[in-house]
């Protein structure tokens, strides 16, 4: 076997010289006069400005994938671009300060022109002496273009406050009413002139196009309205003096067997949603009986009680006491209640002992202080027509679903 013996010293190799440090020539002499400047590494793109980034690394911007789009169901369901923050414009004042050392000798020295137009920049409106008048300031001028400012933005404000609402156009249309108006517009369901509308109290022209999402006219079919022939002992609206309100009696025990809508290929199924938002459109004294509009649907509300409502109602009267004819020529036109001359209406015999009554309005126990004007004591009174809609042989206590064929 044969051993080797290895040197450790570097110096020591066979020819018996070492390596001399090589030195690098540099056409330019180190001046030695400052201390040198240390050159920085420039920091990873996480810690840099946000705004320099942009500007340094375009193409770090084009490789970022685009914003993610999000289903949108305001309207029909279409898709929509997120919405961004408007990126803030760079003012001199707010530019990133630079990270690198500066030499305040080298700055001394520094006299080109791009660089002192760099420092002075660093001021939008550098300060100057001499007060006002001397940067030329005159307060007539600054005054008068302030109170046009003034008076441009009053106009506006003016102008736009002449406008109706969206929810007012929307009701006196007929689409809805203003309390579904105000629910639709908040869940992105209407449009005005291409244009999705969601806040509320936005004015609109009057001629303005108005459409509707799919989604509202769903809802807005599984709305309910229900004919309830009121008992005598029943509120119309909240519970009051220890009396029940009609709605107690809309339950499936009290609907009517001659319903047809029990009787289709497939019947509306009753349930407690229908139960939700149920309102009385028009009210019937506790001692008075007949037809009582119950309903989900802010149209049908708002044809019915609306203030420019003119829908006829009509009543059968029994009364006690001698009318004249020119009482019943008073009845018709020409009575007055709480000071305000009551609208035209149609009073004639039914039979010996019965009025039948036909009014535009509704004012309350209006029927029982007519009568008294004139004389007359009511007994007992029925509503028996609303509109186009008649009580018919619905028994009291029990309720039927207006039908898709009926309109008030």
């Amino acid at each position: 076997m044969t051993t080797l013996k290895l040197n450790k010293n570097p110096s020591d190799t066979s020819a018996g010289v070492s390596k001399k440090p090589v030195r690098r020539n540099n056409a330019l002499p180190r001046d030695r006069t400052t201390a040198p400047v240390k050159a920085q590494r420039p920091q990873a793109s996480e810690n840099r400005d946000p705004r320099v980034r942009e500007h340094s690394a375009p193409e770090v911007r084009e490789a970022r994938p685009e914003a993610v789009r999000q289903r949108n169901h305001r309207h029909d369901g279409a898709l929509h671009e997120s919405r961004k923050a408007p990126a803030k414009q760079q003012t001199p004042d707010s530019r990133a300060p630079s990270s690198r050392p500066i030499n305040p000798d080298l700055r001394r020295n520094d006299n080109t022109s791009r660089d002192k137009a760099d420092r002075e920049g660093a001021y939008r409106n550098p300060p100057r002496r001499g007060g006002k008048a001397r940067d030329g300031f005159v307060a007539s001028e600054f005054d008068k273009n302030r109170a046009n400012k003034e008076t441009f933005a009053a106009r506006a404000s003016t102008s736009q406050s002449d406008l109706p609402r969206l929810s007012k156009v929307m009701a006196e249309r007929g689409l809805c009413s203003r309390r579904e108006a105000d629910e639709w517009i908040t869940n992105g369901w209407v449009k005005v002139d291409g244009e999705i509308i969601e806040t509320l109290g936005t004015r609109i022209k009057p001629d303005a196009e108005i459409i509707i999402s799919s989604y509202a006219h769903e809802i807005q079919a599984e709305n309910v309205t229900i004919i309830l022939h009121k008992p005598v002992g029943y509120v119309s609206g909240q519970a009051e003096d220890g009396y029940e309100p009609a709605i107690v009696l809309v339950h499936p025990d009290n609907q009517w067997p001659d319903d047809p809508e029990l009787h289709k290929h497939n019947p509306k199924q009753f349930h407690r949603g229908m139960l939700r938002g149920l309102a009385p459109a028009g009210r019937l004294d506790i001692d008075s009986t007949g037809m009582l509009v119950l309903t989900q649907d802010g149209r049908v509300a708002r044809h019915l009680i609306g203030e420019d409502s003119s829908v006829e109602k009509e009543y059968l009267v029994r009364v006690t006491g001698e009318l004249s004819d020119a009482d019943l020529k008073r009845l018709n036109f020409g009575l007055s209640l709480d000071g305000v001359k009551l609208k035209p209406a149609k009073v004639s015999w039914q039979n010996e002992d019965q009025l039948r009554f036909v009014l535009r309005e509704g004012k309350k126990r209006q029927i029982r202080r007519m009568c008294e004007l004139v004389g007359l004591h009511v007994v007992g009174l029925k509503r028996i027509r609303i509109g186009s809609v008649t009580l018919g042989k619905l028994p009291a206590g029990q309720w039927r679903y207006l039908r898709n064929d009926e309109r008030f």
